[in-house]
């Protein structure tokens, strides 16, 4: 298993480094398969509920949630799949991991702003990049 609890541990260390960091409260979530959740500090309410559907869209889809929105509009190759399960959002801050080109799960940044969403989701893609890279999984 790719996501072990210690890789998991590293990731959410990964993600409140880079919030803090950019002084924002955040709640941060890992899936494919629920794996870990966390709240720091007064992270928004919403996101309590976002985060994890962030996590589990990019899973999912294999893409950043941001880019699911063209594919889900009308005419897209999965257009109207938010209407088909309530864990899919549309909303920035979603991403996969990949491992050997192959999906392992995705993780889900909120609490900032799109922009910072995403620059905390994208270093901890980066640490799970390096680590799984050093590791030789």
């Amino acid at each position: 298993m790719i996501l072990t609890d210690e890789l998991c541990d590293e990731l959410c260390a990964a993600a409140r480094e880079k919030s803090v960091e950019l002084g924002v409260d955040i709640s941060f979530a890992i899936s494919g398969l629920p794996r870990a959740y966390r709240r720091y500090g007064d992270a928004l309410v919403l996101s309590v509920t976002l985060v994890p559907c962030k996590a589990h869209t990019a899973a999912i889809t294999q893409c950043e949630t941001k880019n699911v929105v063209a594919a889900a509009a009308e005419g897209g190759p999965l257009m109207a799949i938010q209407a088909n399960d309530p864990r899919i959002t549309l909303v920035a801050g979603g991403y996969p991991l990949f491992s050997g080109g192959k999906i392992v799960g995705g993780i889900g940044v909120g609490g900032g702003t799109e922009a910072q969403d995403c620059a905390i989701a994208e270093h901890v893609v980066a640490v799970f990049n390096e680590t799984v890279r050093t590791s030789g999984e």
